[in-house]
This record gives C-alpha cells, structure tokens and sequence, in this order.
C-alpha cells in the first residue's frame, strides 16, 4: 500500500505556504521549527519531490509545492467537513462555526444575537471575524470560514445564500437642516446634497449609490469615512447627508446626535442581508438552521422621527 501524507504534514505544509518562514509556521502550527522542518521533509519523502526551495533568507514554493497546498487544502476542509457533518447530525448547531461579518452588520446584530445563540444552542461555539465582503467572501472559498453573514447584493461565486430580511435606508439629515420636514425623501430631493460615504471596499457605499441612483457627475463630498459610526459623527458635525441602514438606527447607533433620520423612498431603498456558504457542503441543512435562526431572533424594527 502506497504511503501518504498524514493530516498533521499537511496542516505543516500549509501554515509554511501561508507564512513563508518556517519558524512563524512553526509558532502557528505550536510546534517547534525542528518538528515543523521534519514534517516537511517527511512528506517530500513520501511524495518522492521537491515541494520547498530553501534559501537562508526565504522559503520559496515550487510549482509542484503550489499545486500540493492547494490538494491539501481542500482534504483538510473535506475531512473538517466529514467531522462537523457527524456532530451536526448529532446535535444540529453544536461545535465550531468559523462566522464572517461585514462591519455595517456586525455590531446591530451581534450583541442581539449571540445571547439568544447562546441559550438556544448551549455546545455552539461561534468563531467571528469581522471584515469587508470582499476579504470574507475569498476566504469562506478557502475554508478559512464556514459561512458569512452580508449584505446583497454582491459579487459571490459558486454559494449558496439564505435571504434574511430586507433592511431598508434613510436618509441621514444634519440638525437644523431643511429636507427634515419632509415625512420621507426621494432620490431627486437628495440629488443636490453632498453625500457622504464609506471609503471604497465597503459594499454599504456600493448600495448607497445604487440606492440613491447616482450616476457621474453626482456631488459627492471630499470626506469619506471607515466606519459607519464615524460617518454619522460627520453628519452630526454638518458635513454632509448620508445613507444609514435600520438596522443600525434602531441599534441606536445616532443616540446622542442631532440627526434626524427620513425613510429613503425609491425602488431599490433597501439592502438584503443573508447568510451565505460554499456550494456542496456537508453543513448545509446546519447553515440553514442558523439563517432561521438568525431570521427569527433579529427582526428590523421600524424607524420613527427625530
């Protein structure tokens, strides 16, 4: 019977791809170097080939190395999908579920969320990270996370997605300004404001502008922001409008301001959030579950004047 590589020589293999240094994979892998740089050499042997160049200042993959990391990635997310699928069936929402979020959902939903997780499904341990669609999304393709909690639309690849609920926008108007005695405000009643956004890579700015129809040539302000939160202290501070989802209004996220808030009315006034996950997995009545879940325990409520 032919030898093969064990999953243990495979994870070294990886953490040494993904670091390029044998001591920090090492550190990653909590193993010495010596134990790390046998692993390595133990799987060359098995495998008859080169799979690492070794130069005194750098670690170097060979073609045959690429190609060896990317196999062993995916036996590494099919064995952990083997092993998760058992546990589920088990007890369904049990073990460990690595969660991606997008920073303009995370801290509306989370706080109300994970309490109501936590009493429902005691044995679930949930793994966050927080980031941009665009870093979470190429990740959840390379089993670094199970699923991701986002906002539609967005450019996905091969998933499968559970719509939750549609979140809509209003429109966020400085103290004192005039568009606030209006009960709601169309896009062409915004047109000649100065709009404030999110810096690019936030999809929230992608859907804003989508939202409000902007096209070339719309006034937009010089100043863009990072965070959702320092986008509002913008608005509070009269430096322009902007869009802000109700999820986040009624998480009180403009408790202490002056804002006054006024519903967006326009055709696509709303973003959808859901919950998405690699197409084919073994997890996927699991997933399922925790888009109801999530759909159940977070219900957007409506936004009133202010």
């Amino acid at each position: 019977m032919q030898a093969l590589p064990t999953v243990k020589q495979l994870r070294h293999l990886i953490a040494l791809a993904e670091h390029g240094h044998f001591g920090r994979a090492a550190h990653a892998c909590h193993v010495t170097q010596s134990t790390l740089s046998a692993s390595i050499k133990e799987i060359e042997d098995i495998l008859r080939a080169a799979l690492v160049d070794r130069t005194k200042r750098r670690v170097v993959m060979t073609p045959l190395g690429h190609a060896t990391v990317a196999r062993a990635r995916r036996v590494i997310e099919a064995l952990e999908a083997l092993a998760q699928a058992a546990a589920s069936g088990r007890e369904p929402l049990s073990g460990l579920i690595r969660l991606g979020v997008i920073p303009t959902i995370g801290p509306f939903v989370l706080p109300r969320l994970l309490p109501k997780l936590r009493k429902l499904h005691p044995r679930l341990r949930l793994e966050l990270v927080e980031d941009t669609t665009e870093r979470l999304v190429p990740d959840l393709h390379a089993g670094k996370l199970d699923a991701v909690l986002l906002a539609l639309p967005s450019a996905l690849g091969n998933v499968e997605r559970a719509l939750l609920f549609d979140d809509r926008f209003h429109v966020a108007l400085p103290p004192g300004h005039a568009l606030a005695g209006y009960e709601a405000l169309s896009p062409a009643e915004i047109r000649a404001e100065s709009m404030l956004l999110l810096r690019d890579g936030h999809c929230l700015r992608d859907h804003a502008l989508a939202a409000c129809r902007v096209g070339r040539g719309r006034p937009l302000a010089a100043l863009e922001a990072t965070s959702l939160y320092t986008l509002i202290q913008m608005v509070d501070n009269g430096f322009g409008i902007t869009l802000v989802p109700e999820l986040a209004v009624a998480a009180g996220i403009l408790r202490g301001t002056g804002i006054a808030v006024r519903p967006l009315d326009a055709p696509a006034a709303a973003r959808k959030v859901a919950l998405v996950w690699r197409k084919g997995t073994g997890r996927r009545e699991e997933f399922k579950l925790l888009a109801e879940r999530i759909r159940t325990m977070i219900r957007p409520t409506a936004v009133g004047r202010s």
